[in-house]
């Protein structure tokens, strides 16, 4: 725990803090934000403690700054809390101001000697030492309320042998409001200043779709398939729409090399009419900055964002950061690439595996140059209307290149969202969030069991500062053990954990349609990856023959929509099943009071039952009480309590998302506050 300040008082542990309050902690518009800190002092005099919170200057605040009451924790006076909900975009900064309370101090020592039974006699130090105290609280108020200290001062001083009676307007409630509005203060010691970056909504809450723009085409009567276009690619977006999706996100949309390009299934031999894969970016038709010639033009692309933007979606492109051996950058830029004693450049390779049609950058040889064309790019699709960028890999980069792009283009475009693409070891997928990346993937696809489930969404709420987790169900390169043998029961199952256990969530096209061959046994790969193939589908002929999740994904991003809960990060509570398949938790918004619980069915075989039992006040619930609890997947309602029998049968219901009653104001905010010995800076 860090010693923040340990000054005339002590001040530790502030909270929200990231890397010890060297970089800004992660939050946007509406967010309900919890501030802790531990502020401690010698002896019994009691201490208060307030949050001194600066807004952004664009902000259109008349002083720019508010003081922010702290309320001790009721389990340990040392923990003060208050919550904090940003306005604005643009970076805010507070302290934590420590003070002692004469008032307080002198009201508990004067109740308690009354209590004991002394007199007006023993009491003639505290009853003076009580009216030179409201004397200086008069300092700075307005007519009226110089007025109600004052009859408290002469109450005080006054002759009344009954000294409840003369201590009583020193207790009044109008005067205890007063003097909370603006505490007497003594003692002042104030900590470190410390950062909150706000962005807007979308970068915490947010439903995401990826398609293949190339494999929007159709089919042709003698099975043929005609390469998609940009034309295409925005007639599909009214379906991606209509499923509740907010993002929808293109692979590399950029011409693909021919040098060493992939055949089918990722084979060295491709055959003639094979199109490579996107990730191969660059060829003699251009680069980072130019659109594959069968998808279209700038021009068209501008219309495809025009229509994205007139159903609510947000088009995302992918930033991939590498090139093919046709590239122009490999013929104008070798520097920007690791050339090899015999003189060729170095493809990539993870082994086993091997991309032999695609070249890494080197980040050392030429930094400013690379740099700043890597920068001229994104600007390029910035000012084409691209807020959002999924970047592939992140973390084979430099985290300072990262920090500095992510720094330099927010500086103009504080709008734009980059997410990045990194399953990685934690000190570099939380290390990339700190460098400035606004959404991270996650290592969400491999936790199936309920006790990796519980630790996992335990962690990302207890990250909240640092990191927003986007929670894929697959992507064109994760297919997992789980999908290809779990049946359509799965499919529901992962779709329901991941729309509910974070804001954010996406899926890859086919999902949707139960797509579940490997293209090996032991292999996360397709078979006949889309990523190296045209894979178009018939979305609507399988809705027609219920061979489709599209309605239950369209109800859960419907059902997530109506709901605040499932629209922040901070706060889950997980409650105790007496079956290992099935799982229950809560989601409590702090600001509005909406409250979901989500039980799961994990076994996408069998029905199974159990009984959920509940911790009702983690859910704003009062012992013993019953209350309706209404089911937002199949509209049925039901009365709950604290022991609650559950049957879900994977075949018709994998899972229940309950509305929970409001919780009520009063019961908010002890909710909201973080346990403090759970969360790791």
């Amino acid at each position: 725990m860090e010693a923040t300040v340990t000054g005339r008082l002590g001040i530790d542990d502030v909270r929200p803090r990231v890397s010890c309050g060297s970089l800004p902690a992660k939050a946007v518009v509406g967010e309900v934000i919890p501030l802790s800190a531990l502020c401690w002092r010698e002896g019994h005099d009691a201490l208060a403690a307030a949050v001194v919170m600066t807004w952004p200057k664009n902000a259109d605040h008349a002083t720019g700054k508010t003081s922010i009451a702290m309320r001790p924790n009721p389990m340990n006076p040392d923990e003060f809390h208050a919550l904090f909900v940003p306005d604005v975009e643009g970076t805010y900064t507070f302290k934590i101001e420590a003070y002692s309370d004469p008032v307080a101090t002198w009201r508990h020592a004067v109740t308690a000697k009354i209590n004991a039974g002394q007199g007006p006699v023993e009491l003639a130090n505290d009853l003076e030492w009580g009216a030179r105290l409201f004397e200086r609280a008069c300092r700075g108020r307005s007519k009226e309320q110089k007025q109600q200290l004052t009859d408290v001062v002469a109450s005080l001083r006054g002759d009344d042998p009954d000294l409840r009676a003369r201590v009583a307007p020193a207790f009044a409630p109008e005067v205890e409001q007063m003097l909370a509005a603006k505490p007497l203060k003594d003692l002042t010691t104030r900590s470190k200043t410390f950062k909150i970056e706000v962005q807007r909504r979308k970068a915490l809450f947010s439903s995401w779709y990826e398609l293949f723009p190339r494999s929007t085409g159709t089919v042709n009567e003698d099975g043929s398939i005609n390469h998609g276009t940009l034309a295409t690619t925005a007639d599909a977006l009214d379906r991606v729409a209509a499923m509740g999706f907010d993002t929808v996100y293109f692979p590399p949309i950029h011409p693909i090399g021919e040098i060493n390009r992939k055949g089918r299934n990722n084979t060295l031999t491709p055959e003639p009419g094979d199109v490579g894969s996107p990730w191969a970016i660059g060829s003699k038709d251009g680069g980072h900055d130019a659109i594959h010639p069968q998808l279209g033009t700038i021009e068209d692309f501008d219309a495809l964002i025009a229509k994205a933007e007139s159903l609510n979606l947000e088009v995302a492109l992918d930033l991939a950061l590498q090139c093919a051996p046709d590239h122009p950058w490999a013929a104008e830029h070798p520097n920007w690439f690791t050339v090899l004693p015999d003189g060729t450049i170095a493809y990539a390779e993870n082994p086993p595996k091997k991309y032999q049609d695609i070249y890494p950058l080197n980040f050392d040889n030429d930094p400013e140059g690379l740099y700043r064309e890597v920068l001229r790019v994104v600007e390029f699709w910035i000012s084409h209307g691209v807020h959002t960028f999924r970047v592939d890999n992140p973390h084979t980069k430099p985290a300072n290149f990262w920090e500095w792009l992510i720094a330099r283009v927010h500086e103009q475009h504080p709008e734009v969202i980059f997410l990045a693409e990194a399953f990685t070891r934690q000190a570099r997928l939380y290390g990339l969030a700190k460098a400035g990346f606004d959404q991270s993937y996650t290592y969400f696809t491999w936790q199936t069991s309920k006790y990796d489930l519980t630790k996992f969404a335990e962690e990302i709420a207890y990250r909240a500062d640092i990191c927003r987790p986007n929670l894929f169900v697959n992507t064109p390169d994760i297919l997992h053990a789980s999908l290809q043998y779990g049946g359509r029961g799965m499919f529901a199952i992962r779709a329901a954990l991941a729309a509910t256990m974070s804001p954010l969530w996406g899926m890859y096209s086919g999902y949707e349609l139960f797509e579940h061959e490997a293209v090996a046994p032991g292999s996360e790969e397709y078979l006949n990856s889309e990523k190296y193939e045209l894979r178009p589908r018939d979305f609507q002929g399988a809705d027609d023959r219920g061979d489709s999740l599209e309605l239950f994904i369209t109800s859960l991003n419907e059902i997530r929509k109506n709901n605040p809960a499932l629209q922040q990060l901070r706060e889950i509570t997980f409650h105790h099943t007496e079956s290992e398949e099935i799982l229950a938790y809560s989601k409590v918004d702090a600001a509005t009071g909406n409250a979901v619980l989500v039980v799961v069915n994990l076994d996408p075989y069998n029905a199974r039952e159990t009984t959920v039992h509940l911790d009702l006040a983690r859910i704003g619930q009062t012992p013993g009480s019953q209350f309706d609890v209404h089911d937002e997947l199949t509209g049925h309602t039901y009365s709950w309590g604290e022991h609650n029998y559950v049957r879900l049968e994977p075949w018709s219901n994998v899972a229940h998302i309950f509305r929970l009653p409001l919780v009520p104001a009063e019961r908010r905010a002890a909710i909201a506050f973080r346990r403090i010995d759970r969360y790791q800076d």
